[in-house]
């Protein structure tokens, strides 16, 4: 007989940047050098605290609580969790930020609305509906907006709620010297503000 196999909400503290592929979905296909996972862990595991970059986004003083690799937070409908790279707690000043990060290199945002939502299937209606409900808007965004920031943003809010923080955000890390994507991050912050 097979028994039921349940996440733990036990985490392993990291022994370097290694530690986090295996977190992956696909470990042997997502973990190569130039590439978000791994320069990502990298530059985290180097940090002491939250990367410059990130720190600089907050006022005050800054300080990183809990950073925790390829985080998954559950979604209505469908069979995939949000797995977002970086979920992260972070104290400014008097105030507590629960952030989801998400790397980029020179990768894609993933499929658009208009490619994910063609022909939804009712798990996937019941995830736009939530998706929708949590940043928001009153109808489903247009077919160029890339699903995959809506699903990240969406993971931050309810991580939020759960941990009960001031604020919640989703931040793009760039890697990318010619700024590869951002016109699409532009185009989600535009229509979902």
């Amino acid at each position: 007989m097979l028994r039921n196999i349940h996440r733990t909400r036990v985490y392993i503290p990291s022994q370097g940047p290694t530690s986090w592929q295996a977190f992956l979905a696909e470990p042997e296909r997502q973990w190569r050098t130039g590439y978000s996972a791994k320069t990502l862990a990298h530059c985290w595991e180097n940090a002491d605290g939250l990367p410059q970059e990130i720190a600089h986004m907050f006022d005050g003083p800054v300080e990183l609580l809990l950073a925790l690799p390829e985080h998954k937070v559950v979604l209505d409908g469908g069979n995939r969790d949000s797995q977002n790279d970086v979920f992260a707690l972070i104290r400014f000043g008097d105030q507590t930020c629960a952030a989801t990060i998400e790397g980029k290199v020179n990768e894609p945002f993933g499929p658009t609305v208009g490619e994910w939502f063609a022909e939804p299937s009712q798990q996937k209606r019941d995830r736009m509906r939530q998706l929708c409900s949590l940043l928001s808007l009153d109808e489903v965004p247009p077919s160029h907006i890339r699903y995959q920031l809506m699903h990240r943003t969406a993971s931050a809010l309810i991580e939020a709620r759960r941990f009960k923080t001031d604020e919640a955000a989703m931040i793009v890390h760039s890697f990318s010297p010619a700024r590869t994507w951002f016109e699409d991050f532009a185009n989600f912050a535009w229509r979902c503000s």
